[in-house]
Order: structure tokens, then sequence, then C-alpha cells
């Protein structure tokens, strides 16, 4: 959506009626119909860091720099009329708005002004595939304004100066609204270019493919993308109609958008439609020229380099250097070219025939991109011979003749064909009479490409490398293998200096770094065919794929080991290839299974044994009560003549044996609610400080009596709850208690700290003495464990079950964190619970 669609789409409305929704139509096409070929593209784009659709192309057939060079200076000279168009709405809208005259001199500043600022925010890194963040998010501010100024033009048109749509639709010409020509030769050739454009557009291949962080974002784009465009088109009639009606015959349609509103005197409007305008036009320049910026540099002026300095070592060079500057010099030259084109042409032709101009030049790579993404049998001649048909064909039949005679071709020449020959005119080759010179050029060029490439396709075989590379497009959702061809016995200290001199000296010496580390060894590493091939697509990043290769391949000699035997048997052996990889797969799957099972097992055996012994605890605890609470009772039975001190033992030895048996039944009951989710939780404000000192003074004379210390914080323990102050209390006498029994060390000394942040508290209860051993940890929380240190103390394993499932039910967490000297257990809780905020 740039000046083209801004105001050249109310300019083509008011011209030719509905045919601007073709504008529209073709790239909703593309994003609901042709999502998968736009994925496959982002795939592949990030698989190989393709730089640009120069890259892309010339990596799917061999690694073909002839081909980058081709595809290059196509998509320059098919951009050219673009940014000329941007240049001209932005002298149109600015002379409009301000009744200035000089329209060269402005557009040439306009044009200064743009290169300038893409220089200096366009050209801040090399590496392609680092995004330019600030530059998409400058672009994705432009897409609101200009929308917001067109939408905002729209319903001043509407309901500001008239009165509603049937108003205003009362006041259009009828062959304004007409749709008898509706999906007649143009309208389908119109909606094919628009759909092609969002391909294969540089600046569009750039955004979608290159800048895609993420390739999710592509499934979102498939909906919202089309309803942006619907948004841009849906005044677009009615603004054209409200040109015609409200301002002077001969009027630029071009311009409606913002002389609609000057002419009923709203200039804030208008202001606001400049700004509109201004930020379509701009966007575009600059994305457009960093994009073509990057493919001269790669593909033309660096192998170009490479050639001069094909005596040396590249490594010996700085490459960084060559590339910025020539990527400044490039985008300079683009924007250079859209002003020469600009002034050549007068800037008198429409805009929407501008960009169509520009659609058609840069389509001239569907049939060749297309066949190479989904025809194993494409070849490189095949793509060269289509691209140099179709482009010539379009620079003969539209791109030459939009000149009108000033350029090359005369104007008897159009008129009449070389030397006369009617048969060879422009505008009507071999004389079929298709009258319409867009519909002609796209019949003829593009037919003609598409044709030659399938017939050279089929009468030449592939190279080696074209079908490796073929394969590995082909099947870029599958599990590509990695590309051999690079001599292992390069000298590393060469491929580093060459690492540093295109990616920069601190990523190089990163990167060299972290891949010796990764092979376990010190210094620099060893040049494996990982390694290498990994340090090419590192370089593709920065200079791309196909001069990637070819200054690795200048680097390490040029030697390619067993790569013809390999590719020989590439297709008859591609799906063994497959098959093994999956049988590999699912073998790593299966060992990794079976250690699971294994560590599972083990594990469960130590539970089983714990569970043993559990249940032997648990049958202890319960017979010695019952067996104390029944000999007694059978002495008070007998009737026996019994002194009162007597009695009174012996029924406090029943009723103490009781409240333990009642305890550990309790213990048991509890833990079993509480996994269930069925605990009770009596939530209230509370002071932590409360709790924790209620949890002191019930283990006070165990401290005591094990002569330890408790240290505390009690200013960071004021601190404020909602929470179950008993339960909590509860977990925190067990951690003490357990510290003090199971502790270990000579003088026991416990620490509690309290830290608190963000709405949470962090309670650490630690103490000093042996720790839990390694192996025991994952053993500690589970119900039917207990530690070789608790294995006579009477413990029946259920503290630190009951402990943790409370704090998982007061909306927070319990765990064992280690430390230095001793054990350390750590409570996250919540100021306010899970339960008592969803209260509120």
């Amino acid at each position: 959506c740039t000046a083209w669609t801004f105001y050249g789409a109310v300019g083509s409305a008011a011209r030719n009626g509905l045919e601007f929704i073709t504008i529209y139509l073709g790239p909703t096409l593309v994003f609901i119909g042709w999502w998968w070929v736009l994925r496959k593209l982002v795939r592949i784009g990030r698989t190989f860091r393709i730089t640009s659709i120069a890259d892309l192309i010339s990596s799917r057939y061999g690694q073909s720099n002839v081909l980058a060079v081709m595809v290059t200076g196509l998509a320059v000279v098919g951009t050219t009329p673009y940014i000329a168009l941007q240049l001209q709405s932005l002298t149109l809208s600015f002379d409009a708005f301000s009744g200035a005259g000089a329209r060269a001199d402005t557009a040439l500043w306009v044009a200064v002004g743009l290169a300038t600022f893409t220089i200096i925010f366009g050209t801040r890194t090399l590496d392609s595939n680092e995004r330019h963040s600030g530059v998409v998010m400058a672009i994705a501010v432009e897409a609101v304004v200009k929308l917001l100024a067109l939408l905002a033009v729209g319903v001043f048109v509407v309901w500001g100066v008239f009165n509603g749509p049937a108003d205003i639709f009362a006041q259009a010409d009828p062959s304004l609204i007409a749709a008898a020509d509706v999906f007649d030769s143009r309208w389908v050739t119109l909606t094919f270019l628009s759909a092609t454009a969002i391909i294969c557009l540089p600046r569009m291949f750039h955004v979608i493919v290159v800048e895609n962080s993420d390739e999710r974002h592509l499934a979102t784009a498939s909906w919202a993308f089309p309803a942006y465009l619907f948004l841009m088109s849906l005044f677009v009639l009615p603004i054209a109609i409200a040109g015609q009606a409200l301002l002077p015959e001969g009027a630029n349609p071009d311009l409606f958008v913002l002389t609609v509103p000057l002419s009923q005197g709203s200039e804030g409007l208008a202001a606001l439609a400049f700004l509109g305008g201004f930020s379509s036009a701009t966007s575009m320049v600059i994305v457009a020229a960093i994009a073509l910026s990057t493919m001269v540099s790669n593909h033309i002026v660096l192998p170009l380099w490479l050639r001069a300095s094909a005596a040396r070592n590249p490594a010996s060079d700085d490459v960084r250097q060559v590339l910025l500057r020539s990527r400044r010099v490039s985008i300079a030259g683009v924007l250079a070219l859209g002003y020469l084109y600009y002034v050549v042409t007068g800037g008198v032709t429409a805009l929407a025939s501008i960009g169509l101009i520009a659609f058609l030049g840069v389509a001239q790579v569907l049939p060749a991109l297309l066949g190479g993404l989904f025809w194993r049998s494409a070849s490189r001649r095949a793509a060269i011979a289509g691209i140099v048909t179709g482009f010539t064909v379009w620079a003969y039949t539209l791109f030459l003749p939009s000149f009108d005679g000033a350029f090359v071709l005369s104007s008897w020449v159009i008129e009449n064909g070389p030397f006369g020959f009617a048969s060879l005119r422009p505008q009507d080759l071999l004389g079929l009479g298709i009258g319409d010179p867009l519909v002609h050029a796209v019949f003829w060029s593009i037919g003609l490409n598409a044709a030659v490439f399938v017939v050279v396709s089929l009468f030449t075989i592939p190279s080696p490398m074209e079908r490796f590379q073929s394969a590995q497009f082909l099947n870029v959702f599958g599990r590509i293998s990695a590309r051999p061809g690079l001599r292992r016995d390069t000298p590393v200290d060469d491929l580093m200096v060459l690492a540093q001199r295109i990616l920069g000296r601190d990523e190089g010496v990163a990167l060299f770094n972290q891949t010796a580390a990764d092979q376990g060894r010190l210094g620099l590493p060893e040049p494996t065919d990982e390694f290498l091939q990994l340090l090419e697509r590192r370089l593709a990043g920065t200079v791309g794929a196909a001069t990637a290769h070819a200054m690795m391949a200048q680097a390490t000699g040029g030697a390619h080991v067993s790569f013809e035997d390999m590719i020989a048997v590439a297709d008859e052996t591609a799906q063994i290839m497959e098959y093994s990889s999956r049988l590999e797969t699912q073998s790593q799957e299966l060992a990794n299974t079976a250690e699971e099972l294994r560590a599972a097992n083990a594990k469960l055996t130590v539970l089983s044994a714990q569970k043993d012994s559990f249940l032997s605890q648990v049958s202890h605890e319960l017979r010695t009560p019952m067996t104390s609470i029944r000999a007694f009772a059978e002495i008070l039975r007998d009737g026996k003549q019994l002194e009162s001190a007597q009695l009174n033992h012996f029924a406090g030895v029943i009723h103490d044996e009781s409240i333990r048996l009642t305890r550990l039944l309790d213990d048991i009951l509890d833990l079993s609610f509480m996994e269930n989710g069925r605990v009770q939780l009596d939530l209230r404000a509370t002071r932590l400080k409360d709790v924790v000192d209620r949890a002191v003074s019930t283990t006070k004379a165990l401290a005591d009596e094990r002569g330890a210390v408790i240290k505390r914080d009690k200013s960071a323990e004021d601190i404020s709850l909602i929470t179950d102050a008993d339960r909590l209390a509860q977990v925190l006498i067990n951690l003490i208690a357990n510290a003090l029994k199971h502790g270990g060390a000579e003088r026991p000394e416990i620490n509690i700290s309290v830290r608190s942040a963000d709405g949470e508290v962090e309670l650490d209860v630690a103490d000093n003495g042996s720790g839990i051993q390694a192996e025991e940890v994952d053993l500690i929380f589970e119900k039917f464990s207990r530690l070789a240190s608790q294995q006579d103390a009477g413990s029946a394993g259920l503290g630190l079950p009951i402990s943790r499932e409370i704090m998982r039910n007061l909306g927070g967490s319990l765990r064992y964190v280690g430390g230095a000297e001793g054990a350390v257990f750590r409570l996250n809780l919540p100021e306010k619970s899970p339960v008592s905020r969803a209260a509120e």
C-alpha cells in the first residue's frame, strides 16, 4: 500500500471505474489461497539465510551468480518506475498542498533526503538476516497513519460533504460504477500482476521473507492483511465520485485524496492526507532501496571484488568495508535512477500505469521462482533463458514505450515497428489485435518466459549442484541433509580471519570460540564438515548464499570431496536416506525412552522399598500405642483393687497413646485430602511475623534440648498475608523440627530469612548440618520415603509431603534448594492466596 495505492487507486477508479478493485484482489488471493507458497518461501529463507529474491533464485539453481546478477539487474530496472512513482506522488502532493511550482527540484530534494535516511538507518549492520526492527516499526506506524488518513478523508466526503452513501452514489457517473467490463481480460491481467507483486517485488520479498522473525506470523497475515486492504479500498470510489463532482474538469484524479479536502476548506484534513501519502511513499522507497542495495552489493559488487582478488586469499581483505560502501553507493544509485526516470518521463504518466509497468518487470522472475520451488527438473539454463526472454519482451513492449519516444525507441518505431515491419510493433506483436498495451505485454512477456523456461528445462539436464539444491528446496519441510563440498584440511587460521573480515571481529571470534567449546577443544575448532557448513551459513547471512559459497570455495582451494559421486546417486537414494533418517530418529527416541524407563524403574524400586519400610513403620507406630491401650484397658477391665494414683497413671497412658495414634491417622488422612484438593482452608489476614513466632515457640523446647540457636530478622518478617495461619505454621514447625532432629550439627543453628517482592514472599529455613545427599533429594517429598538419617528417628516420612501439599493448596510452593553448608528449604507464597484473590 504505497502511494500507488494511496493516491493511484482513487485515480484508477476515476479513470476506469471498478477496475481499482483488482489492486486489492490479487494480494488478497495470495494471502488467502497461496498461503502455503508464502510459508515455503519463509521456511527456505530462514533455513538457508536468504538475503534477497536474487539470492533465493541463484541458490536454488546451483548457487549461480550469473542468475543472481540477472535477477538483480531486472529488479533494479523493474523497480525504477516504482520509485519514480513515489517521487512523482510526493512531488504532486507537495505542489498541490503548498502551491509550489518547482516540481523537478522538489523531486530531487525528496530523493536526496530519502537516500540519506536510508543510508543512515538501513546500513548499520551487514547481516541481512539481522532484522531492521526500527525500519519495520516505522513501516508499521506509517501503515496506521495512511489508513487513518484515507478513512478520515472518506468519512469526511461521505458524511461531511454529502449526505451519506446513497447521496454520493447518486452523483456518480453511471460509467464509473458499471460492471460491464468486470472480469474481462484486463481484470484478469491486473489481478495477476497485483498477486505476483506480493511475491516478486524485492521490497515485498524483503519484508515477507527476510524481515520475518516468526513463520507463524503468516497465519495472522492471512486474515489481517486482506482486512487491511479492505479498509484501504473502502472509500476509494466515494472519493473518486466526490472529486469528479466537486473539482473542475481536468483536475488530476491521482490527487483527489488531497484536493477534495482542500476544495472544501478543510486544510487540517488535507494536511493529514498529505502526511498519509508522504508516509506511503517514503516507506516503500526506504525498504526497496535496502533490498536492492543488498542485492547489488552481494551479487554484483562482491563477486567482481572476488574476481579481482582471485590471486590472494579473501581472508586478507576487509570485506565489511567493501560491502558497506557498495550498499551505500547502491542506495544512492537506486534513488538516482528513480529520479532520472521521473525527469525523462516528465512526471505526467498516471500513477497506476507506472506501478503496473514495474509490476510486470519484476514478475519476469515468477516462472523461475515457482518452478524452482515445486519442479525438480527445473534447470539453471531454463531459468536464465526464461528470464532473459521475458525481460527483453517486457522492455520492448511496455517499459521503453512508456517514455513516449524519448528513450531508445522513437515514436516512429513505436507506431510503425522497427524498419517499418508492422508485425514487430512493440504494442501489437504479430498483429494479434490485443488492444490494451498492458494485457498485450503480459501475454507476450510472461507467456514466452514460461514457455521458454519449460521447454529448456525439458531438454537440459541440471548439474549435480542444481539437483542437490533442488532436493533441498523441494524437501525444505522434511529433514535437510547438509551440503558437502569443502575440504577439511583448510587452515583454521585463514577461516577465522575470513570470518572476522565479513562478520566483524567480535562476532567471528565468538563463533569460533563457541564451536571449539562445543567440540571440547581449547583454542581453535577442528574444521569438521558441520563447522564448515555452519560458517558458510553465517557468511551467507551477510553476503548471500551464492557469494558465501564462492568465498569458502576460494578460501579452501575449491575442492569438493566425493561430491559428484554423491549427487550421481542422490535421486535414487533420496528415499532410502530419508527412511534411514526416520529410523535414526526413532532409534534415538526409543533409546531416550528406554533410559527414562530405567530411571523410572530405579526410582520405583527405591519407592517400593520405602513403601515397605513405611508400612512397617506405620504398623509399628500403630501397634505400639494399641498394645499399651489394650494392656492397660484389660487391667482396668479386670476390676482389680488399684490405688487412685495407679488408676490415674493407667488412664493417662491410655489417653496419651490414643492422642499419638490419632495424630498418625490424622497425618495420613490430611495428606490424602490435600492431594485430592478437599482440604478446607481458613484464609484471613495475618502477619508473617506472628506465624514465625508461633512456630519458633512450639519448637522452643526441642531447640533448648538440642542446644540450638534460631536466628531471625523480625523486621523482614513484618509482612501482611492473606493465608491460613495454622497451616502455614504447621509447615514451619515441621521444617524447624526436621532441622533440629536430623540436621546432624554438634551446635545446631537455624537461620530463618524472609524476602518480599512483586506480591510474593520467599522464606528460607536453613540449618548448618550435613545437608541432604544428592541421590536422596528426589525422594524427600515422596510419601513413603525416609532418609537414612531418619530410619531410627521415629519418623513416618509424612512431614515433608504434607508440608508440600499445604503450600500447594495455599497457592505457593515448597522445594529443597540445597546450600553451601547444611540443608535449605524454600517456601514461596503469594501475599494474597489465589483463593482470596478470586473472592475479591
